[in-house]
């Protein structure tokens, strides 16, 4: 008879608790997936009818195998201790306070993006005035969420946004969508024929060509962000100051709308992210962003590209930025279709890394989905 070898006989111990360990990781990220779930739809923590359908499944899994009594009962103690986890899990993501970072002062359409995608929860906002110091709020980890404005329907990506997401170790874990009006607003006494200077962020002012085509006189002034330019118009109290921003602000700022919805597309819409330091996994991600750079040479991109048209997976959207110290070539910046736990996303995943000299996964989330 071969003698037993205490060492080894303990090594494999530690093999079985780990594998433990990780089930019951999988099974916690698992539970996390449904506290995402059931915030979204509003439905209460604790469900007795689901505890109650576990404990009876698993009472028959255990009756039905020849397990030891001992097992049996350890087996129900995971059980009950499982259950009371996923408890307190949902708890905890349903209680707790987020601190989140929003680009602009308040009454900014960041504010209002973040309003609407962090509704039902709580949480601090914090306004900051630039985007790096927004993001690095959360690479520093003093913040859990931030919220950017990426791109816009009018006047295409934010690009510094974009270049900020790949220097800063973070991830997108979200999106939200805003319909953005853009108004001419003043001072009390404050008209179109007393205004000759108008402040606004780039993108308002860049939003609002036609305005200022009928309008040649009036100087346009980059400013931090719509909101501050309202502010700055609110302090000043110069009849000859203007700001571009929305309605909120107006009201915040106590100032009159002198030409209202002067945006040149009226179907004009802002996307924002939402940023956190790592990923979230989420059951129902259906979005995937991500960054690449390709050889500089012919055809590198298209054979790229094309992994995602042979695979079926649907390309939403395409932006690129300079390479800083190689001239001609680029970061390409690709959202497309697709969750990261689909075994052929996996393999299109796999297929453009090894067409790709640089690739970085920056979040896959669950699509904003615009209510008629």
């Amino acid at each position: 008879m071969q003698e037993l070898d205490l060492e080894k006989i303990r090594q494999e111990i530690d093999k079985v608790d780990q594998q433990l360990a990780d089930v019951l990781e999988s099974r916690l990220q698992l539970v996390m997936q449904v506290a995402a779930y059931k915030k979204s739809k509003g439905l209460p923590v604790k469900d007795k009818n689901r505890e109650a359908k576990v404990i009876e499944k698993v009472a028959g899994f255990l009756e039905n195998k020849e397990y030891s009594v001992a097992v049996k009962n350890i087996m129900r103690g995971i059980i009950d201790q499982a259950c009371l986890l996923e408890e307190t899990a949902l708890s905890e993501a349903n209680n707790k306070t987020y601190e989140v970072a929003c680009f602009g002062p308040a009454g900014s359409f960041t504010h209002q993006a973040l309003e609407e995608y962090f509704h039902g929860r709580r949480y601090n906002r914090h306004h900051f005035q630039t985007f790096e110091e927004v993001i690095s709020g959360i690479s520093d980890g003093t913040m859990d969420y931030a919220v950017l404005p990426i791109e816009n329907s009018s006047t295409g990506g934010i690009t510094e946004v974009y270049d900020l997401l790949r220097q800063y170790d973070c991830s997108i874990v979200g999106e939200q969508c805003v319909k953005i009006e853009q108004n001419l607003l003043g001072c009390e006494g404050a008209s179109l024929g007393t205004i000759k200077t108008v402040y606004s962020h780039p993108q308002g002012l860049k939003q609002c060509a036609d305005f200022f085509h009928d309008y040649p006189y009036i100087e346009q002034v980059p400013y931090f962000s719509t909101s501050k330019s309202a502010e700055e118009v609110a302090e000043k109290q110069d009849v000859s100051l203007g700001a571009i921003a929305g309605k909120q602000a107006a009201e915040l700022y106590n100032l009159k709308v002198i030409a209202p919805a002067i945006n040149s597309n009226s179907n004009n819409y802002t996307r924002f992210v939402i940023i956190a330091k790592k990923p979230e996994i989420v059951a129902n991600a259906n979005k995937i962003t991500l960054i690449v750079a390709v050889k500089h040479e012919t055809g590198s991109l298209y054979k790229m590209l094309a992994s995602f048209y042979h695979m079926g997976l649907n390309m939403l959207n395409l932006e690129s930025r300079p390479i800083v110290g190689k001239t001609w070539e680029y970061f390409f910046y690709i959202d497309v279709t697709g969750n990261l736990a689909d075994p052929l996303v996996i393999d299109v995943m796999e297929e453009i890394k090894s067409k790709s000299t640089y690739c970085k996964v920056l979040g896959n989330y669950r699509a904003y989905e615009r209510k008629e």
